[in-house]
């Protein structure tokens, strides 16, 4: 591990411990979750009110700050976007030689060219304002943003086992990412876009009553009326097809990385066109509904753009016929025209706006949904930390089913004393994994109770639990990171000395330093740059460092031949020195030298005793003994013929 990938660890270790030390603080006033969500229109106010604590940060000042100011600068961007219209007004007026040209200004900013350069400069000066505002306000939204990505990311690792092993990564991944770009849209939108569109509306009515008269004012408010009442009614109506086109999209992900994630298998079977033709079906769904969104927002704009048109003819006729009767000038025509237009920006963007926060609360929806799902597994009020005095465990007769129609584990008991090893062995389905799982509180017993040193697990913490005990897997996964990398993880705070320590200590030290990149390799997806044997050895390594006071040994050598097994049994002797160890395990030449090794069958104990013992009982324990015993000869000859052959070749 170079310096780089220990600072690499140290900084993800000291702001993951910081941020779950202030997740609950940081996050007061979060309502979003509990109950589930909708993209119903009734939710709508009720999300964007969840939304606000992180809007507005209690916690973060500068955050407030930046709020206000770009606000201030807002409100000064629509005042001045409201007089650009008159410096149009006033310059056609005096090009015309007609009308009234302000007093209060003067004389030399009353020459057509600098009435010109002025409504110019106006707009410039509007566009700089709306932009500097958005640059205020992006740390404020990424920070919104980055909240709930990260609350959200902690649900999902708090969720259980049961969950996980029914979830689709990649349908998964594409809720996330959707999610928070719909947090994103309707964050900027409301803080920057709602309410400043509708004060932006107030000037602008205010102008045109004391420039024009009542009227106008009332058919613009009709307008205004039915094009939110056009544009509520249509956007509801997109929502049911911008589901759909979500839902495909995730079909199509999932599948996509459920691929990709077993391209060897894809490889083996010869099934990349079945593959393809998977996901193309599902990309056929995704297009048929992005079609009707987009066919669906063509309609949408074209409604909107017939109410504006009427309208925005209505009151320019009225001028029209006011300037041929002399009551109004040839720059008032100018004037309501450019009031209109500039009207007619804000009411596409209230379109624009509720179209973005109606898409965006979809898009929330499945995230939210998410968020709604309960901790099946967490920690009692008044939980305290595991007390380890000598690390001896206890099951008293536990039951346990998945479902209430087939049980995994009948009235099982037994104890592994502090130190000792106690081996679990049985046919497959016989409930041996479901023991380490319900050790790790992965799951919680039906009935009957575990203790560790007398406490029991329901009492304690998770965390503190996960803490005390190391696991060795069958399948090792490792993360696509270096091999230094997977091995700190057991102790992330542990420096460069420790590591190699534990990798001697595993018997992969040599093999890592052989690589040309050495303990900054990289392992690859899930480890599969390395060998079995190879990713055993970084899992045994990485549980070194840990140091655990409890080993579970979960069929570690099962998936491996018998030389590397006999290679990696050695190491994992080592790591079970003088620690509370369980042992399952499908190959019995492992647990020969277990204190105790019980024999599971349909979810109960059907014997228990030393090797030695269970042999001499002639029952099941014997049988499987000497069924493996016969499979481990049949291997040995196989492989010595093969080797045989190579010799006379």
């Amino acid at each position: 591990m170079n310096t780089r990938v220990k600072k690499k660890m140290d900084a993800a270790s000291k702001k993951a411990k910081s941020n779950l030390a202030n997740e609950t603080e940081n996050n007061r006033g979060n309502t979003i979750g509990p109950n589930g969500f909708s993209a119903e229109e009734g939710d709508t106010i009720s999300t964007i009110k969840s939304l606000w604590p992180y809007m507005w940060p209690y916690d973060r000042p500068d955050l407030k700050n930046k709020v206000v100011v770009a606000f201030i600068i807002l409100v000064l961007a629509k005042f001045i976007t409201v007089l650009v219209p008159y410096t149009f007004k006033w310059a056609t007026d005096a090009l015309n030689a007609e009308g009234n040209l302000p007093t209060w200004l003067p004389a030399y900013l009353l020459v057509p060219i600098m009435l010109v350069i002025a409504y110019n400069v106006g707009r410039v000066m509007v566009v700089g304002l709306n932009n500097l505002r958005d640059a205020y306000f992006a740390s404020v939204g990424q920070h919104a943003v980055r909240q709930l990505s990260a609350i959200v990311f902690r649900h999902i690792h708090g969720l259980s086992l049961r969950y996980h092993l029914q979830r689709k990564t990649g349908g998964l991944s594409r809720i996330i990412e959707r999610g928070t770009k719909g947090i994103e849209s309707i964050v900027r939108f409301t803080i920057l876009n709602g309410g400043p569109t509708i004060l932006e509306f107030v000037f602008m009515a205010v102008v045109v009553w004391l420039q024009f008269g009542i009227i106008y004012v009332v058919i613009m408010g009709v307008m205004v009326w039915l094009y939110t009442w056009f544009t509520i009614k249509a956007s509801n109506w997109r929502i049911a097809i911008r589901r759909q086109m979500n839902d495909s999209d995730t079909e199509a992900n999932s599948k996509a990385i459920d691929s990709l994630l077993n391209f060897e298998t894809v490889k083996y079977f010869g099934n990349e066109e079945m593959e393809a033709k998977r996901f193309d079906e599902s990309m056929a769904g995704y297009e048929r509904a992005a079609t009707k969104v987009w066919t669906s927002l063509a309609w949408l704009n074209f409604g909107q753009a017939v109410i504006l048109g009427v309208g925005m003819a209505t009151c320019m006729v009225l001028s029209a016929q006011a300037v041929s009767a002399g009551t109004q000038t040839l720059g008032d025509f100018v004037l309501i025209n450019a009031l209109l237009i500039q009207l007619s920006m804000p009411l596409h963007f209230i379109g624009f706006i509720y179209r973005e926060i109606r898409q965006g609360l979809t898009d929330l929806e499945s995230m939210f949904n998410l968020l709604a799902v309960e901790h099946e597994i967490s920690d009692k009020e008044g939980a305290q930390d595991l007390d380890i005095s000598n690390g001896s465990i206890k099951f008293s007769n536990v039951d346990f089913h998945y479902d209430p129609e087939r049980g995994i584990l009948k009235d099982v008991s037994f104890e592994v004393p502090a130190g000792k090893t106690v081996a679990i062995v049985g046919p497959s389905g016989a409930g041996k994994s479901t023991i380490s799982r319900l050790l790790f509180r992965f799951y919680d017993v039906t009935n009957g109770a575990i203790t560790i040193d007398g406490q029991n697990l329901m009492d304690i913490t998770q965390k503190s639990l996960r803490n005390a005990i190391g696991m060795v897997p069958q399948d090792t996964v490792l993360f696509n990171e270096s091999i230094a990398y997977n091995i700190g993880y057991g102790r992330v705070e542990a420096g460069i000395e420790e590591v190699e320590k534990a990798s001697e200590m595993a018997q992969i030290g040599d093999f890592i330093r052989s690589l040309p990149d050495g303990y900054d390799t990289q392992v690859g997806e899930r480890g599969l740059k390395l060998s079995g044997g190879e990713k055993q050895r970084v899992a045994i390594a990485r549980t070194l460092l840990k140091a655990p006071p409890i080993l579970i040994l979960d069929e570690a050598t099962s998936a491996l031949d018998t030389q590397t097994e006999r290679e990696i049994q050695t190491a994992l002797d080592e790591v079970s020195k003088n620690r509370t160890t369980l042992v399952i395990a499908h190959r019995l030449s492992t647990v020969i030298n277990a204190d105790e090794i019980i024999v599971l069958k349909a979810g109960s104990i059907a014997e228990r005793g030393t090797h030695k013992q269970l042999l001499r009982k002639k029952g099941l324990y014997s049988d499987m003994w000497s069924r493996q015993r016969e499979a481990n000869k049949a291997e040995e000859l196989l492989r010595a013929a093969k080797a045989k052959t190579r010799t006379a070749t």
